[in-house]
């Protein structure tokens, strides 16, 4: 199984990120090269080696209209230097700064549609971390710290990479958030600031003796949305190693540093069963509770029919979780059930390495799933496809099934 594992001890901002996955790149300089002709406006990338504490890495620039901007939006410096900027560059800086515009311009970019359907759910998540802060509708957001054009260019390049890498599990260590205070658009607040973390919420965190701010914004945003699980370093056999380099000099190493390899698929996960009874909801309660259970990130959702007191027919509603996961399938669990309390029982899954393999056939495109561990090995086709073959043909879901086995096979 590919594996991507990031290694947050030293925090987690939207550019180091990205640096940290290009060096896993065969050609960092082709991917550059790539991003500037994706068409976001104004913006130029930019590579340079960068050394931190004797390691030596990569820095990502991004230029609006010339200049260089930092992803570390919040910095004193920054906020400083950007109040130097002219008024045609300060214009162009913030007239793209709520969701909509900011989807209009990802909308435009020569990327595919799984690149933008993964950079808008970035922001979408910023938009309802700053409504939630603010106390405003998510559509009145403006987003005075991951709005410009800057941070537009590092969250479509990290959902880029992430395709291109393809990783089929992704894990994070607990995030460095660091200490102290920080400056931003809407004056001095905590470290780290009020949307991060909102965003890392359910996320294992800590802070620590660095007066900075090591998690942004858009970085916790990213992490939030493409690691699966956080927790220790898997076993793994790796085979490439990125280094993702800050601007500022701090007392320890400034980066981020990703690591890509091969799990061996025979590992264990521990997870949560979260389990809610109830009499008195009906079928299509249940089945739109499910369908939220599943939105909110359940690994595995399903009922069993239950006695209940005073000889009551009922349904148990369990749903299998990940830690980072809990805590909002416990939110859809009050939201969409009738249950005064949810029992929670510590669990342990066995996890077969999987994989999917797309065939262009004279069918069609065929994915097969594949999946192997513990001595065994097996592959299914995917029901969709299945599905399709059969329509199309106007025949049995069994008999497109097989065509589709014959021409694997062929």
């Amino acid at each position: 199984m590919k594996t991507l594992y990031f290694d947050c001890g030293m925090g987690a901002a939207g550019d180091m990120l990205c640096a940290a996955l290009i060096e896993l790149l065969p050609d960092p300089e082709a991917f550059i090269a790539e991003l500037n002709g994706i068409g976001i406006p104004h913006v130029v990338f930019g590579r340079e080696a960068s050394e931190k504490q004797g390691i030596v890495g990569t820095h990502i620039s991004v230029r609006v209209d010339g200049e260089e901007e930092h992803e570390h939006v919040h910095s004193d410096e920054h906020h400083e230097h950007h109040h130097e900027h002219s008024d045609e560059h300060h214009e162009h800086h913030h007239e793209h700064s709520d969701l909509a515009s900011i989807g209009s311009i990802i909308a435009g970019l020569a990327v595919s549609d799984g690149v933008k359907a993964d950079a808008l759910a970035v922001y979408r998540s910023v938009a309802e971390a700053e409504s939630y802060v603010h106390g405003r509708p998510v559509d009145r957001i403006h987003f005075h710290e991951v709005g410009a054009l800057d941070a537009v260019a590092d969250v479509t390049a990290f959902c880029l990479l992430m395709e291109r890498l393809a990783p089929d599990d992704v894990v994070s260590s607990p995030i460095h958030v660091g200490s102290g205070t920080v400056r931003c658009a809407h004056g001095i607040l905590p470290v780290p600031a009020p949307a991060t973390a909102y965003l890392l919420k359910d996320i294992p965190i800590y802070g620590g003796e660095i007066k900075c701010e090591l998690c942004t914004p858009t970085g916790a945003a990213l992490l939030k949305h493409f690691v699966k699980r956080f927790g220790p370093m898997p076993e793994m056999r790796v085979s490439s190693i990125g280094y993702g380099m800050g601007v500022k000099d701090l007392p320890v190493a400034n980066c981020v540093r990703a690591m890509l390899g091969e799990t061996a698929g025979r590992g264990t996960q521990t997870g949560f069963e979260l389990s809610a009874h109830g009499d008195d909801m009906t079928a299509e309660q249940i089945g739109f509770c499910m369908e939220r259970l599943f939105e909110a990130g359940a690994l595995e959702v399903y009922t069993v029919p239950v006695g209940m007191k005073k000889n009551r027919p009922g349904t148990l509603i369990r749903a299998i979780v990940g830690e980072a996961e809990k805590g909002s399938v416990l939110r859809a669990f009050f939201r969409n059930t009738t249950t005064l309390g949810i029992r929670e029982v510590e669990t342990k899954r066995y996890i077969m390495a999987r994989t999917v393999e797309e065939r262009d056939t004279e069918l069609g495109r065929i994915r097969v799933k594949r999946s192997h561990g513990f001595g065994v090995e097996r592959s299914k086709l995917e029901y969709e496809d299945v599905a399709r073959i059969a329509m199309e043909r106007d025949v049995a879901f069994s008999e497109a099934a097989a065509l589709a086995e014959d021409v694997i096979k062929e």
